[in-house]
């Protein structure tokens, strides 16, 4: 499994912004965001493995893994 694969990366609609927001919560601060929600999971999907670059290549431990938390059921009985 590949790092990337242990964050947990959201792909939403922005009233505010009209348009698809994506983030890795826990991982990056800020994100990306568009008008097609799979072109924005993808970019998505890169910056992660971007960002598990630059910790590594820093030196620094990456942060704890965000997935396998079962948030979109959390998330379910939160709406």
């Amino acid at each position: 499994m590949k790092d990337s694969a242990k964050y947990v990366k959201i792909v939403e609609w922005s009233e505010e912004d009209q348009c698809y927001v994506g983030s890795a919560p826990g991982l990056i601060f800020g994100g990306c965001h568009g008008q097609d929600e799979k072109a924005v999971f993808d970019e998505l999907c890169q910056i992660v493995e971007e960002a598990i670059e630059l910790y590594r290549k820093d030196g620094k431990p990456l942060p704890p893994p965000t997935s396998g938390r079962d948030y979109a059921n959390k998330l379910q009985n939160v709406a």
